[in-house]
């Protein structure tokens, strides 16, 4: 293919060694965001961070006595800000301009903001550093997922996601104990403690910067723009260009072709104030996808994970641990979080989406509901004067907190972040994905500056409204959330044509769909399977009577 570079990756690999080598890079992008978000937890606690920033100072056990919650907790959570401006930024060019040139973008925005962070001097220069970077981490994290789930074949499209949030939280894993070496530097006052791991990010970025620009172009960005021969080349070399796997590439490819030119007919073209209200999207309803996007993403941040990442030395403090008792055990716990993340890895592709949330969030609401109540016996014990009464309720409320990350890394890391990726149409999904990360960043943002205060005043309590919101996970799931497990990236746009928004509907609507079309009731993907090369004429032909008819059936 002579439009694509000679350089370009495509050239030299294919099917599974392309998939993987694409999902290098994109988890070396999750990696950089897993060390980003794990990274604040150390430096909060290093003594020249927190003197030179205002907030702080050090208390009789050596550990950081916050004087000014607010200013810590904002110092964090602009950075959320700057992820949220920076996911709509991301999505516009990646839906103009391609996701390798947005990939690109985002990373050298992230090297400017990481270098101010490194140098920052005060902390007004902290936080328009903080902010610089959520910029690029945000650009990001609104097209990398996308790429990822563009290239990858709908069968395995979950497991090569969630292998990417295991280097997510290898990240975290690195940046703690980065810091907590750190740590051990001179007499513990060095300002080098903190902002060595802050430059260890940039190397990361450097890395991306420097491979992104040799790897091919999403074969559905390609047709979207009218790149068809890149396009149908691309797509052959990640399925295979010989026998069987030709014509399912070749299938794959009329499918993606006549999918966007369905959505061009029945949508006017979308900006982000058109898509949060769905105006203008006709059958595809933008604005529910939208909804539910952002709403996923805020409830993973609510469920407990944000707390639990950047505060569990305050967590462990509550529960009685000494300052360097709760160094060690909160990196020891996010070990635990990234073995865990495996189990996703084997298992969201087999019992899909909506069950991976449903045991998590029953495990994760067990885990903190219990963990509030061993804290609270813990600090009665130690009240009471009976230390090793206090040490065994300690320990336990410990362990309901690993047992809390376990679970959260093998269900509700992986889901709110493939879910936008997968659910909307190809006009508009980097779009789409940014609105998610949108509610990430809502989530996140209003979290981190909420912790502090919400420690300071409830103490172990707010471990329990955290159970809470775990609780309130299970019904909005069940009742709103459609599978997406086992179908095509353009199967799911027939799962969200209803006019209902309720997944009972959606799911009768697909399957009268599939039978109006001529090939069954399947919702697991075999169709796809056993019809091969006929599924661009069942498509189309399911949208066609879908556009004709649906209105007057839910009537």
């Amino acid at each position: 293919m002579d439009k694509i570079h000679k350089l370009n990756v495509v050239h030299r690999l294919e099917k599974r060694r392309l998939l993987i080598a694409i999902n290098c890079v994109a988890g070396l992008s999750i990696l950089f965001f897993g060390y980003d978000q794990g990274m604040m937890g150390g430096v909060n606690t290093a003594y020249d961070y927190y003197t030179r920033m205002g907030f702080g100072h050090k208390g009789p056990d050596g550990g950081a006595v916050v004087d000014n919650s607010l200013l810590q907790g904002g110092i964090v959570s602009v950075y959320y800000l700057g992820t949220l401006v920076g996911c709509l930024v991301g999505g516009s060019i990646g839906d103009r301009f391609g996701r390798i040139k947005t990939i690109f973008i985002g990373a050298a925005v992230a090297v400017v903001g990481a270098t101010l962070q490194t140098s920052a001097m005060n902390h007004e220069w902290m936080i328009c550093a903080r902010l610089v970077n959520g910029w690029g981490t945000g650009i990001l994290n609104a097209i990398v997922p996308v790429w990822a789930t563009e290239t990858a074949e709908h069968k395995s499209r979950g497991q090569f996601i969630a292998i990417e949030f295991t280097l997510n939280i290898l990240g975290v894993v690195i940046a703690y104990w980065l810091e907590y070496g750190c740590s051990f530097y001179g007499d513990g006052t060095s300002s080098f403690i903190w902002r060595f791991p802050i430059a260890f990010q940039i190397p990361m970025l450097l890395a991306l910067m420097a491979v992104v620009l040799f790897f091919p172009e999403s074969p559905r960005w390609l047709v979207k723009v009218g790149r068809e021969d890149e396009a149908r080349y691309v797509l052959g070399r990640l399925r295979g260009s010989e026998g069987e796997n030709k014509e399912n590439a070749e299938a794959e490819f009329q499918d993606i072709v006549a999918s966007c030119e369905l959505e061009r007919s029945n949508f006017r073209k979308q900006n982000y104030l058109l898509m949060l209200f769905g105006v203008g999207s006709g059958k595809m309803h933008t604005g529910r996808r939208v909804q539910l996007v952002i709403w996923l993403q805020i409830m993973q941040e609510w469920v407990g994970i944000a707390g639990v990442t950047i505060y569990a030395p305050t967590i462990f403090g509550i529960a009685g641990m000494s300052p360097a008792k709760r160094q060690w055990i909160s990196g020891l716990n996010n070990i635990f979080y990234m073995f865990s993340t495996l189990i996703c890895v084997f298992t969201l592709d087999k019992i899909g989406r909506r069950w991976t949330c449903y045991w998590g969030s029953v495990g994760q609401g067990f885990a903190m509901l219990l963990a509030g109540v061993f804290s609270y016996l813990g600090q009665q014990a130690t009240a009471d004067g009976n230390t090793s009464k206090a040490a065994g309720y300690g320990d336990a409320a410990v362990s309901m907190v690993f047992l809390f990350t376990f679970v959260f890394g093998a269900t509700w890391l992986t889901v709110p972040w493939l879910y936008p990726a997968e659910i909307f149409p190809l006009e508009v999904r980097a779009k789409g994905n940014a609105w998610g990360v949108v509610g990430w960043s809502i989530g996140n943002g209003w979290l981190t500056l909420l912790c502090p205060i919400m420690f300071k005043q409830l103490g172990e309590k707010t471990l329990y409204i955290f159970a809470a919101c775990n609780a309130i996970t299970i019904p909005m799931v069940w009742a709103l959330y459609p599978e997406t497990n086992q179908r095509t990236l353009e199967e799911i746009d027939l799962l969200f044509a209803s006019d209902s928004i309720w997944n009972w509907e959606a799911e009768k609507n697909f399957t009268r769909l599939h039978e109006q079309a001529g090939y069954g009731t399947t919702t697991n993907g075999k169709g796809d399977e056993e019809h091969g090369p006929s599924r661009k004429q069942s498509l189309v032909r399911g949208m066609g009577l879908h556009m004709d008819s649906v209105e007057h059936h839910e009537k």
